[in-house]
């Protein structure tokens, strides 16, 4: 399960295995995790209060590159 990008102690990592719909997990500092539906960008799991604009933030810088790494990771 690579790590695909790091920003403040949050980890983007997309497994080598995973299912459909395209997702990356999101592992927070405190060890949870979330994630995030890579085909509009919406939250597949509750967020905690007041975590949800830096995380989706730092998803929408990390964007490109985590959907490059999905594509890669899940070609046919």
């Amino acid at each position: 399960m690579p790590t695909v990008a790091r920003e403040g102690g949050v980890q983007f990592v997309v497994h080598t295995r995973d299912h459909e719909p395209p997702h990356v997990h999101v592992r927070r500092p405190d060890g949870k995790e979330v994630r995030i539906n890579l085909n509009d960008g919406s939250f597949m799991d509750p967020v905690p209060k007041g975590k949800e604009k830096a995380i989706e933030q730092a998803y929408r810088r990390h964007a490109e590159a985590i959907r490059e790494a999905w594509e890669e990771y899940h070609a046919s």
